[in-house]
């Protein structure tokens, strides 16, 4: 793959050029050439990642970023573009190797501020709009994760990471090289890393230039702001008036945060530095505030009951005068996933996910009503508000990554705006994306995605791969994924098979919930009714039907190996749960283990637990009979890398034909570009193997 290294693209500011970081090279666009015409590993990791639309407060001009790939450097760099509303005059503003983000417009749109490791660590720089004069605002010890301007100007909003709990070489200063850490508590490991750090939101004076007179407002609190690992800026909202920040934060630590998912939204007041709590008593998920362009509302997401991570996500409104909550989608059986008011603080534009599309709504807060803005096959993933008539919005599906899209509120036409990735597209055959509607065990209808090879020939017969989605409660959209990308897998030369089983949002509250305690339950039932249905077609070859999937998807595929009736020829997992038991003890977030499976295994009386930790797996092992694939990421600490090597342990001591591909420094997902590219031909390369 060739790398374009910006030539001929605007410069930056001339404060730049003795800069010896000027002297690196820029990864930017690819000019990779298809000769093929069918999507590659290489190919989807050529795709330019389009993020971060902002409007300028005069509503003329758009910007965003970019993030290019660079597969020889295994690293990603981010650029900033503006252009026009009506998508002319595109001009790429930086072109330098130390990447670009949380860039927005400020001091009424004359600059653009945005975090930069240009200095050695992420600080707040400004430049023009046309990406000259770049100076450094802030120089905060550590670096900066996140920012917001206060509407006045006068005071900056960040997150920076500060010191949680003791170290052992805090404890034993004569110690300096030990590297043991002493743990007396639950929540020591997250996601990906050690709990040694959490965010904190800091609040400083600006003055135009520089910052001054920081302040942490949680002060010694040890507790998070924003919430790992999703949460940023967007979780954080200054006053309309400039005096007071509203932040997300669940207060608890140790067991009590692994146990709770009861989060609140609190109002800090820089004047007499008081901290209220505008959600108490609200016992779920509270985050993401927004305040009306007036500042008599704030707007945000709400889930109802403690412990339950993939409960409705619900739009509620409170009087700031008044404190009164109006929960605004109680009749919309349906999650809101982003929100913006509107100009006259009257309504609030939506998204959210309904029948496998994601799409943009209205939602009126005094009469509750919902109203559908968009249609389509697609999902639409945020937008900023323009004005009465139009949104901008980012949009994507099965077959396009991210581009930019005008919205007409009134009649929901969309008109695309960028073309960030055409010169790529133009070069690839994408497969047929279908809607298919399944009768399943128990007389519902599931709506299931089926993908043809881009050559796809009716009178040929085809190998199937039943694709299992994560989650458990992620629906299968019209997503566009990097690692797991339906269309990379139907270049292949397969068709695939991808159902919204139960326990998935966009079909209703009971199709969602359906799955708690019910692990390998009516959802396994639902996998196999998608490729029976499916496999009767006369060009598939029942004969050459592979499965794959991760997370709970790799949970489904171990499951699936030991009670599939021969169905499958072959079976990929990618960082799976394959020893309920083992999993409710190596996980750190304890509220989602004991809403999913129950409570833990030593409560005997308790049904519902039992029943999901019989169902474990590693049950049905003496069944498994079928080549298997396990691949899993050493820095999991969500599912460890543990459970596959136990997987892939068992299948070589029951004699199957198996391989491990294990990656000693990536999480539960694979985010360097060598490694994900590796991890497309290793799939491709085993089901090659066993389905042709």
């Amino acid at each position: 793959m060739a790398i374009v290294l910006g030539a001929g693209l605007l410069a930056c500011g001339e404060k730049q050029d003795t800069n010896p970081a000027e002297q690196t090279p820029v990864i930017g666009k690819s000019s990779i050439q298809i000769s093929a015409g069918k999507m590659t590993p290489e190919a989807l990791y050529s795709f330019g990642r389009l993020s971060d639309v902002q409007i300028s407060p005069d509503r003329s001009k758009i910007l965003y970023g970019v993030t290019y790939v660079g597969i020889e450097e295994n690293k990603t760099n981010r650029e900033l573009f503006i252009m026009d509303t009506d998508g002319s005059n595109n001009k790429q503003i930086t072109n330098t190797p130390n990447s670009e983000s949380n860039a927005v417009w400020v001091k009424n749109g004359s600059k653009i501020a945005f975090l930069t490791a240009e200095s050695g660590s992420s600080q707040i720089w400004e430049m023009n709009p046309d990406g000259t004069e770049r100076v450094q605002i802030s120089n905060i010890e550590g670096g900066i994760n996140g920012f917001s301007y206060s509407p006045d100007g006068r005071k900056i909003l960040y997150i920076k990471d500060v010191k949680f709990g003791e170290r052992a070489t805090d404890k034993y200063p004569d110690l300096p090289k030990a590297s043991g850490r002493i743990i007396e508590d639950l929540m020591y490991k997250h996601w990906d890393h050690w709990v040694e750090n959490i965010p904190h939101p800091f609040v400083a004076d600006y003055d135009g230039e520089k910052l001054s007179n920081d302040l942490d407002i949680l002060g010694d609190e040890p507790y998070q702001a924003p919430l790992l690992p999703f949460g940023g800026i967007e979780d954080l909202a200054w006053t309309t008036d400039s005096k007071k920040i509203a932040y997300t934060s669940k207060k608890k630590t140790g067991i009590e945060y692994s146990l709770s998912t009861n989060s609140d939204i609190y109002l800090y007041d820089l004047e007499t530095k008081e901290t209220k709590n505008l959600t108490e008593g609200m016992m779920g998920y509270d985050r993401s505030p927004v305040f009306s362009p007036d500042g008599k509302y704030m707007a945000w997401q709400s889930m109802e009951r403690d412990g339950y991570e993939s409960d409705k996500n619900r739009l509620f409104v409170m009087n700031m005068s008044t404190g009164e909550k109006t929960y605004v989608t109680e009749s919309f059986d349906y999650n809101t996933d982003f929100m913006s008011w509107d100009s006259t603080g009257e309504s609030l534009f939506i998204v959210t996910g309904i029948e496998a599309k994601t799409q943009i709504y209205r939602a009126y807060i005094h009469t509750k009503e919902i109203k559908q803005i968009t249609q389509g096959v697609h999902d639409y993933e945020s937008f900023t508000v323009v004005n009465d008539q139009q949104l901008i919005a980012l949009r994507h599906s099965m077959s396009q990554p991210n581009e930019i899209y005008a919205v007409n509120i009134a009649n929901g036409e969309a008109q695309q705006l960028s073309f960030e990735n055409k010169h790529i597209l133009d070069q690839i055959q994408m497969g047929k994306v279908e809607e298919r509607w399944i009768t399943t065990t128990d007389n519902k209808r599931m709506l299931t995605w089926v993908v043809y090879p881009p050559d796809f020939d009716p009178n040929k017969k085809y190998p199937a791969i039943l694709y299992c989605q994560g989650g458990p409660q992620s629906m299968v959209s019209q997503f566009w994924s990097y690692r797991w990308n339906l269309q990379m897998m139907a270049a292949n030369g397969y068709i695939i098979v991808a159902p919204n089983r139960r326990g998935l949002p966009g079909f209703g509250q009971e199709w969602l919930e359906q799955i708690s305690g019910d692990y390998g339950g009516q959802n396994m039932k639902d996998f196999l009714s998608a490729i029976d249905a499916v496999s009767k077609e006369p060009f598939v070859d029942e004969a050459r039907l592979g499965c794959t999937g991760a997370s709970y998807g790799g949970f489904s595929v171990y499951w699936l190996a030991g009670n599939h009736n021969k169905r499958f020829k072959a079976f990929l997992a990618h960082a799976g749960i394959f020893n309920v038991e083992a999993q409710y003890l190596e996980t750190e977030e304890m509220f989602f283990a004991n809403w999913d499976l129950g409570g833990p295994f030593w409560e005997k009386d308790n049904k519902i637990a039992q029943g999901s930790y019989a169902n474990s797996p590693h049950k049905f092992v003496d069944k498994w009979d079928t080549p298997i694939m396990i691949t899993h990421g050493e820095l999991d600490y969500r599912i460890l890398a543990s459970q596959g090597m136990m997987a892939f342990n068992a299948a070589k001591l029951r004699k199957i034909p198996t391989r491990m591909l294990i990656y000693p420094n990536e999480n539960h997902w694979i985010s360097q570009p060598q490694n994900g590219i590796l991890f497309q031909r290793e799939f491709a390369r085993w089901f090659n193997e066993y389905l042709k």
